[in-house]
C-alpha cells in the first residue's frame, strides 16, 4: 500500500484540578497549566461528547460508523471523478477523497498506537486495516488514473492555478509510483512485492533494537560483573558508552553489534525486494523512485551534497578526533589509535572538563512550563501567533494528562488550529517523540476553512508534588523540534489537504523542525525565557552561553555521524545488484569516509532501523539542516526574535505546506538557486563559526 497516494484513553476522564507550584516566578496561565499536577474526575457515560470532539467516538464501536461513513462517501467521489461531466476540477475531487480517508486513516492509525483503551486501540486498528484496503484498490484505480492522466497532459476543463496543477502532478506520480501505468501481471506484483517489503521492514525493525544474550564465558571473569547476567548468559541492551573501563566498552560494542545472519538476509531481501519495485515501476533504483518532487531531486545532487560535505568535513574531523585521541593518551599513555566505541565516551568527559555545568541544576530554571511560555513568545514575536490552553471537553482526550492548546492569530482573532500535547510517559504508550496528523488543513468547498489538528507526543515525566517537571537540554530540543513540526501544520494554510503542513518532501519536512532547534540553542532566547521554578529567578546569561558551547564542541563528529549513516543508505538503495553481502558494503563505505578503524565482525546497521522508514531518504535530515541553517544565518542570528523575518517565513516558507515544490520555496526564500555544494558549504561554514566562538569563550577550560 501506498499511503502517500490518498493518506499521508481512558474514558470519561477530565480535568477536575491542578496543583500548582507556589513561588513559581509568575507564570501566565500557560505555563502554569503545564507545570500542574493534574487530578482525573471520572464522569458518566452521558456526559462524553466523544474523542476529539467526534461524536462517533463516544465508544470505540464509533471507528465502525466512521469507516461506513468513508466508504460511502469515498464511493461517490470516485463516481463523481471518472464522469466525463463532472463539474468542478479533478484535483478538487481528488483531494475531497484524500481528506475522507485521511480523516478516518490518520485518527485511527494515532489511536490504534496511542489510547490506553484496548478496545479503542482494537477497533481503531481495524478501521486502519479497512481503509487500507479500500487505499490498495484506489491506487490501482484505471479509471481515476485516466481521468488525472489527461487532465495533467491537456490541462482540466475549468480554470487552473499552479497550486492546482502542482497537486495534480503529485496526484499522478502517487499513482504511477503504485504501478498503474503498467499492465496488470504488473500492478499484481507491484501490490505484491509491496506487501511483502512492509512485512520485511516490520520484521527488520522489531528485531533491531533487542537485547543481544552471549554466553558469559566469551568474557572474561573479570569484566562480566559489569553486564547483566541471566543465568549463563550475558544479556546487553545498549553499548555502555558512559563505561570508564575501555574494555568494557569494546566488549559490549562487539556483542551489541556483532555481525546477525537472520538480520542480515531480511536487509538483503528488503533491499533486492525495493530495487525490483523501482525497476518494475520504471526508475532506475529505489533512490530514484524515493526522492522523486524532493529538495534532493534525484540521487546524483544527494551524491555531490554528501561528497562535497565528506570532503569539506574532513580536516576538521582529524581536528576534533584528535582531541579525543589525546584525552584518551592521556589516560593510556600506551594507546595508539581512538576506536569507535571510544568517541562517545571522550566527547562526554570533554564537556563535562571543559564546562562547569550542572545539568540537575539548570534543569530547575527550564520547567516544562517556562519552555511552553518560551515557545509562545517566540511564535507571538515571529508569526503574531499565540498558544491558548483550552479545557477539553468530557471525553475528548485519551488520558487526563493530555492538554488542548488553541493557536490563535492575533491580527485577525481567529483559531488557526488545535493542538494536543501528549507529553508524559506512561505504561503502554510509544517511546518515541513525534507529530501526528489528525486533520490536514485545507479550504473546503463552501469558502471556509477546515483548521488542522495535530497530536505532540513526547516520553517527559510527569510532574511530582515537590516540582513541576523539569527538562534536561536534549528535553528541550526535542520539544522546540516537534513544535516546529506543530507549527508548521498550523500555519500552512493550503488550498488542498494533500499537502497541508508537513505532507511535503521529507527533506523540507524536516527543516522547520531543524530550525527550532536553533532557538533552543541560541544563549539569547535561554537567558530571555529561563526562570527557577521556585524562586523565579532567571538563569545567568554567562550560564546560559556555558550551556550553549557545551552542544557546539566536537559539532565535525555530530555532522559526520549522520553523513555516514547517510553514505552506507545512498549505497544501498542506488547500487544493484549489491556486489558482497551488506556488512561488506558497510565495510567499505567506513573504509571510505570513517577516519577511525572498522571493528571487525561487528554490522551496527543491522540494528539501524531508518533503513526501514527513511530507505534512500535519510540524507533528509542533512540536507534539512543546511538549509536550515542558511535561514538562521540569513535571517535569524542576528535578531532571533525579528518580527519581519518571521513573517516573511512564514508567509513564504510554512503557508505553502507541500503546495508549493520544494526545490522552488527554499530557492524563492534565499533568493538564489539551491546547489547542492552550497549546502554542503552552509554546514561547513556553521562549524567554522561555532568554532570561532568556542575558542572565543572564556569559560572553557583547556
Amino acid at each position: 500500500m501506498s499511503s502517500r497516494v490518498w493518506l499521508s484513553s481512558a474514558r470519561g476522564v477530565s480535568c477536575l484540578g491542578r496543583r500548582a507550584y507556589r513561588a513559581s516566578g509568575g507564570l501566565s496561565p500557560l505555563g502554569t497549566a503545564f507545570n500542574a499536577l493534574k487530578f482525573p474526575q471520572i464522569l458518566p457515560q452521558s456526559a462524553q461528547t466523544g474523542l476529539f470532539q467526534i461524536p462517533s467516538l463516544v465508544r470505540a464501536e464509533g471507528f465502525r460508523e466512521l469507516q461506513e461513513a468513508c466508504l460511502t462517501r469515498s464511493a461517490q467521489l470516485v463516481d463523481e471523478a471518472c464522469r466525463p461531466e463532472r463539474g468542478r476540477l479533478l484535483a478538487r475531487i481528488l483531494d475531497d477523497l484524500s481528506d475522507e480517508l485521511c480523516r478516518v486513516a490518520d485518527l485511527a492509525e494515532f489511536v490504534r498506537l496511542a489510547h490506553p483503551d484496548e478496545a479503542f486501540a482494537s477497533e481503531a486498528e481495524a478501521a486502519c486495516i479497512a481503509v487500507s484496503g479500500l487505499v490498495e484498490q484506489l491506487n490501482t484505480h484505471v479509471g481515476l488514473y485516466g481521468a488525472l492522466s489527461e487532465v495533467v497532459r491537456d490541462g482540466d476543463r475549468f480554470p487552473e492555478s499552479h497550486v492546482d496543477q502542482h497537486v495534480a502532478k503529485l496526484f499522478l506520480l502517487d499513482f504511477q509510483q503504485c504501478g498503474i501505468h503498467l499492465d496488470d501481471d504488473s500492478r499484481n506484483m507491484v501490490v505484491k512485492l509491496n506487501d511483502h517489503i512492509l512485512q520485511l521492514g516490520q520484521q527488520f525493525a522489531a528485531q533491531a533494537h533487542r537485547p543481544r544474550a552471549v554466553k558469559k564465558s566469551v568474557l572474561p571473569e573479570n569484566m562480566r560483573h559489569l553486564f547483566s547476567l541471566d543465568g549463563d548468559n550475558v544479556v546487553l541492551n545498549g553499548l555502555h558508552f558512559d563505561n570508564p573501563n575501555s574494555l568494557a566498552r569494546e566488549a559490549a560494542y562487539k556483542i551489541y553489534y556483532g555481525h546477525d545472519r537472520h538480520q542480515e538476509a531480511l536487509l538483503s531481501d528488503l533491499l533486492s525486494q525495493r530495487h525490483h519495485l523501482a525497476v518494475l515501476c520504471e526508475y532506475p533504483t529505489f533512490a530514484h523512485r524515493a526522492m522523486s518532487e524532493s529538495l534532493g531531486a534525484h540521487p546524483e545532487n544527494v551524491a555531490t551534497f554528501l561528497t562535497h560535505l565528506s570532503q569539506g568535513l574532513r580536516p576538521r574531523l582529524d581536528k576534533d578526533f584528535g582531541v579525543l585521541l589525546a584525552m584518551k593518551q592521556a589516560q593510556n599513555p600506551m594507546a595508539k589509535t581512538l576506536q569507535v566505541w571510544d568517541a562517545p565516551y571522550y566527547s562526554v568527559m570533554a564537556k563535562r572538563q571543559w564546562f562547569d555545568i550542572d545539568a540537575q541544576k539548570i534543569s530547575e530554571y527550564f520547567s516544562l512550563g517556562v519552555c511552553m511560555e518560551g515557545l509562545n513568545e517566540i511564535f507571538t514575536r515571529l508569526f503574531n501567533v499565540e498558544l491558548v490552553v483550552e479545557k477539553p471537553t468530557p471525553g475528548e482526550i485519551w488520558h487526563n494528562s493530555v492538554f488542548k492548546l488553541a493557536v490563535v492569530d492575533l491580527s485577525t482573532a481567529t483559531v488557526l488550529g488545535h493542538i494536543y500535547c501528549d507529553f508524559f510517559s506512561r505504561q503502554g504508550k510509544p517511546h518515541q517523540d513525534c507529530h501526528f496528523t489528525i486533520r490536514g488543513g485545507r479550504l473546503k468547498n463552501d469558502g471556509s476553512y477546515q483548521n488542522p489538528v495535530v497530536v505532540l507526543m513526547l516520553n517527559l515525566p510527569s510532574p511530582g508534588w515537590t516540582s513541576p517537571t523539569l527538562m534536561s537540554s536534549s528535553n528541550m530540543d526535542n520539544l522546540f523540534h516537534e513544535m516546529g513540526h506543530a507549527m508548521h501544520s498550523m500555519l500552512a494554510r493550503t488550498k488542498y489537504q494533500h499537502v497541508t503542513g508537513t505532507r511535503c518532501s521529507t527533506d523540507f519536512a524536516e527543516v522547520p523542525s531543524t530550525l527550532m532547534e536553533y532557538f533552543s540553542s541560541d544563549p539569547r532566547i535561554l537567558a530571555r525565557m529561563s526562570r527557577h521554578y521556585k524562586t523565579g529567578e532567571s538563569l545567568p546569561l554567562d550560564m546560559c552561553e556555558r550551556l550553549c558551547a557545551s552542544k557546539l564542541v566536537f559539532g565535525s563528529i555530530d555532522i559526520h555521524t549522520q553523513l555516514f549513516y547517510s553514505s552506507l543508505d545512498q549505497v544501498l538503495h542506488t547500487r544493484h545488484p549489491l556486489k558482497g553481502s551488506t556488512t561488506e558494503i558497510l565495510q567499505q563505505v567506513h573504509e571510505d569516509h570513517h577516519p577511525l578503524p572498522y571493528p571487525e565482525g561487528t554490522a551496527w546497521h543491522h540494528r539501524f532501523s531508518h533503513l526501514v522508514g527513511y530507505g534512500a531518504r535519510y540524507y533528509s535530515y542533512l540536507m534539512a539542516r543546511s538549509v536550515a541553517s542558511s535561514i538562521w544565518q540569513c535571517h535569524f542570528q542576528e535578531d532571533p526574535l525579528n518580527g519581519e523575518s518571521g513573517g516573511r517565513y512564514r508567509s513564504e516558507c510554512l503557508s505553502h505546506g507541500g503546495g508549493k515544490p520544494s526545490h522552488d520555496l527554499v530557492s524563492d526564500f534565499l533568493g538564489k538557486e539551491v546547489l547542492p555544494e552550497d549546502l554542503a558549504d552552509a554546514l561547513i561554514s556553521e562549524l567554522d563559526a561555532k568554532t570561532v566562538v568556542l575558542n572565543k569563550a572564556t569559560f572553557r577550560k583547556p
